[in-house]
């Protein structure tokens, strides 16, 4: 297993996943390169969303295929957007358009603690029938910012704040922030798990 595919179109996940993987050596392509078609995440969980997806990816290419599902729990909003946060405010879903509904929303909350993480589920199927999918999980502890902070990252990364650094994901260098996100774990305990099995 030297090529995985990556069941995503999104450049900035594909840079993350590209250079947290290189030690391995494994070559990290997307699926467009394919024109492999959207899974439908009709999952209700990171889990079953990620598994639909890396299945959909191997299906249809014949390669492993990696899949990750993310996504923002926010406690003052019951856990939301959660599973939804991609498309968080309806069907022309944008960065912009989702945080600004965010902030909407706590906005109407003043009181209520701000604390919120991020969640990553990465499944890694050899083929679309692979009945032990590896699956890797990782969390991101912070708080919501009402303003914006910081030009990098993406999603709710301007927001996202890490009291113990007093920087927003948004705010820290691309090295740091995958040494410590949510998807930085995640992939760490994915790596820790191929070299385990390539011993």
């Amino acid at each position: 297993m030297d090529t995985l595919v990556l069941a995503s179109g999104n450049q900035k996940k594909l840079d993350e996943m590209r250079a947290i993987l290189e030690p391995l050596a494994l070559k990290v392509v997307p699926q467009s390169d394919f024109q492999v078609p959207e899974a439908e995440e009709t999952g209700l969980t990171f889990v079953e969303n990620a598994i639909l997806k890396a299945r959909n990816a191997a299906a249809h290419t014949g390669l492993p295929a990696i899949a990750d599902d993310s996504g923002l729990e926010v406690d003052a909003l019951n856990g939301a957007p959660g599973i939804y946060s991609a498309r968080f405010s309806g069907a022309d879903a944008s960065d912009a358009k989702n945080n600004a509904l965010l902030i909407d929303m706590l906005g109407d909350l003043p009181d209520a603690p701000r604390t919120a993480r991020y969640q990553a589920v990465l499944v890694l199927m050899r083929h679309p029938d692979d009945p032990t999918p590896l699956i890797c999980q990782g969390t991101w502890e912070g708080e919501i910012l009402l303003a914006p902070r910081g030009n990098g990252g993406f999603g709710y990364d301007p927001h996202f704040l890490i009291p113990e650094l007093g920087v927003t994901a948004a705010e820290m260098e691309p090295a740091e922030k995958n040494r410590i996100s949510h998807r930085g774990r995640a992939l760490k305990a994915l790596m820790d798990a191929l070299r385990e099995r390539s011993e």
